[in-house]
């Protein structure tokens, strides 16, 4: 038990600060940031700085590629997910404390059908990328893991900038819905797209690798 609260504490403390950021460089007072770069590099840093304690998931929908391949334990695998939505509605309320959120976010809307394609692809990549480079026996001790997801999310976001939110994780999907930034509906799409990729890339990384 205790080196299960440890891993979820490492959990929220990525989690927290990956939704941290994305709500701060998305609405910056001084409007002079580059958001996914802020984004794909603090978890960049915060998987090299957990990964070797809980694996450095801090996204729910990863949590389950890594259960369903084995890399988790699923008496685990909620106790992380809980961790990491807390973090995730926690760091969004500071967010709105800090920021002003301008009231035209909470009037965003996107096509639903391209919304879910681009949800579903890049969610699919970042746990397909994480499964690779984080769990597999091929790659174990590989100094690269935390470069190439964060990576992932970086092209990500860039890749699907004005098609749909960029969450790619389920606990970002609820921080940004904390922060009033999107609508029920869409949010709650979303955050199944991203599960059914991780479940996806947890089939496919079990097809095609030998561990």
């Amino acid at each position: 038990m205790k080196e299960l609260l440890k891993k979820c504490f490492v959990e929220f403390i990525g989690t927290f600060f990956l939704v941290l950021t994305i709500g701060c460089s998305l609405f910056p007072n001084s409007g002079q940031s580059f958001p996914p770069m802020a984004i794909g590099f603090i978890l960049m840093v915060m998987v090299y700085a957990g990964g070797h304690i809980s694996g450095g998931h801090y996204n729910p929908a990863v949590s389950f590629a890594a259960a369903i391949r084995g890399a988790l334990k699923w008496g685990d695998f909620i106790p992380y997910i809980i961790s990491q939505f807390l973090a995730g509605a926690l760091a969004a309320l500071l967010v709105a404390y800090l920021v002003a959120v301008p009231p035209y976010a909470n009037e965003t809307s996107y096509s639903i059908i391209p919304m879910v394609i681009c949800e579903f692809l890049f969610t699919f990549a970042l746990c397909y990328v994480v499964l690779n480079t984080a769990t597999s026996d091929d790659t174990k001790g590989n100094s690269y893991y935390g470069l190439a997801i964060g990576s992932t999310v970086l092209v990500g976001l860039i890749a699907t900038s004005g098609t749909c939110y960029g969450t790619f994780n389920p606990a970002v999907a609820l921080g940004i819905f904390t922060m009033g930034i999107t609508q029920t509906k869409l949010i709650a799409i979303t955050v199944l797209t991203n599960f059914i990729a991780g479940a996806c890339a947890a089939g496919v990384y079990k097809v095609t690798n030998n561990d």
